[in-house]
C-alpha cells in the first residue's frame, strides 16, 4: 500500500513539472527558460542571443514572449555596460551606478535596433551605443555651468586644434589660427573659449598666492583677491551726469549751488551776500535741487 501511495505521488510530481515545464515554454515562445539570466557567461550569452534574436523579431511586440525575449536579451547582455563603464570607474565625481544606469539605456536602444540580417556581432553593434550613451551624460551633467551642447562640443574641437597646433607651433596658438584650423570666425572661438571656463569651478575659499605676492600672501584665499563694490564710483557716475544739467541752470541758480554746497555757506550766509531773506534762498534751492533730481532720474 505504501509502495502504491509513493508511486502516486511520485506521478503527480512528474506531470507537475511537465506541466509547469509546458506552461513556460508556452510563455517563452519556444524558447530556453533562463533563471537567472544575469549569471549566463558572456561566451554562452552571445551564443544564446542569437537564439533569442532570431524569435524576437517573430514574436508580436506586447505579448508575453516579446517581453521575455527582450528581458532576457537584456540581463544576459549586462556584462557589456560593466565592460564599457569600466573605463569611466575612476572618473572623479562619478557615481558607477549611475554610469551603469546610464549604460543600460544603450544597450535597450541597441537590442531595439539590432537586425540579425547584417551579419554583425551584437557586442560589436551594442558597444558604440553603450559608449554613446555614457559619453552623452556626462557632457550634460559634467559642466559646473550649464551652456548650450554647441558650445560643449566646440570645447572639445578646440582642444584638439589647440593641442595640435601646439605640436606643430611649439607654442599655443593664437585665435586667429584656431579659427583657420576649425574653419570658424574668431568671435566663435572666443566664445567657445570662454564658454570652456563653465566647465570646472573652483571654491573662492582656495588658498591663492602668486609670484608677487611673495610671503606676505601667504594666507590667502581667492576671496581676498576680489575686488569690492567702491561707492565712489556711484558718486562719479552722478556728478558725471549732473555737470550738463547745471550747466543748463541760470546763473543765480548755479551760484547758489556753488555757495552752498562748493564753499559750505549758511542759507542766511547767502541770503547776506545776494540780499534775499533766508526763506526765499530756501525756496530756491528746493526748487532747484528738485529740477536737478528729475533731470538725473530721466536719464
Amino acid at each position: 500500500m505504501t509502495t502504491m501511495v509513493q508511486q502516486s505521488e511520485d506521478t503527480d510530481a512528474k506531470a507537475a513539472r511537465e506541466q509547469s515545464a509546458g506552461a513556460r515554454e508556452d510563455s517563452t515562445g519556444g524558447l530556453p527558460w533562463i533563471d537567472d539570466a544575469k549569471a549566463v557567461a558572456p561566451q554562452d550569452a552571445r551564443a544564446l542571443s542569437k537564439l533569442f534574436f532570431d524569435r524576437l523579431q517573430v514574436f508580436e511586440e506586447g505579448t508575453r514572449e516579446y517581453s521575455y525575449a527582450r528581458g532576457t536579451l537584456i540581463e544576459m547582455n549586462l556584462s557589456l555596460v560593466h565592460f564599457a563603464a569600466g573605463r569611466y570607474r575612476n572618473r572623479p565625481a562619478t557615481d558607477h551606478e549611475e554610469i551603469i544606469q546610464v549604460g543600460t539605456i544603450g544597450l535597450i536602444k541597441a537590442i531595439d535596433r539590432f537586425d540579425l540580417s547584417r551579419e554583425t556581432e551584437f557586442t560589436t553593434f551594442a558597444i558604440p551605443y553603450i559608449v554613446g550613451e555614457m559619453k552623452r551624460f556626462f557632457r550634460d551633467t559634467s559642466w559646473a555651468v550649464h551652456v548650450p551642447r554647441r558650445l560643449q562640443e566646440l570645447r572639445v574641437e578646440l582642444s584638439k586644434a589647440k593641442e595640435h597646433l601646439s605640436l606643430l607651433l611649439d607654442r599655443d596658438p593664437t585665435v586667429a589660427e584656431l579659427a583657420a584650423q576649425l574653419d570658424l570666425s574668431e568671435q566663435e572661438v572666443i566664445e567657445g573659449l570662454v564658454a570652456a571656463n563653465g566647465y570646472t569651478a573652483g571654491s573662492i575659499d582656495t588658498p591663492y598666492n602668486d609670484a608677487e605676492s611673495g610671503s606676505e600672501g601667504e594666507g590667502r584665499t581667492l576671496a581676498d583677491t576680489f575686488g569690492s563694490c567702491d561707492p565712489a564710483m556711484d558718486l562719479f557716475e552722478d556728478f558725471h551726469t549732473l555737470g550738463p544739467l547745471i550747466e543748463k541752470l541760470p546763473e543765480r541758480d548755479r551760484l547758489m549751488l556753488q555757495m552752498r554746497f562748493g564753499e559750505e555757506m549758511t542759507q542766511a550766509q547767502i541770503g547776506e551776500e545776494l540780499g534775499y531773506s533766508q526763506m526765499h534762498v530756501s525756496r530756491l534751492l528746493s526748487r532747484t535741487i528738485a529740477k536737478l533730481r528729475t533731470g538725473l532720474l530721466a536719464q
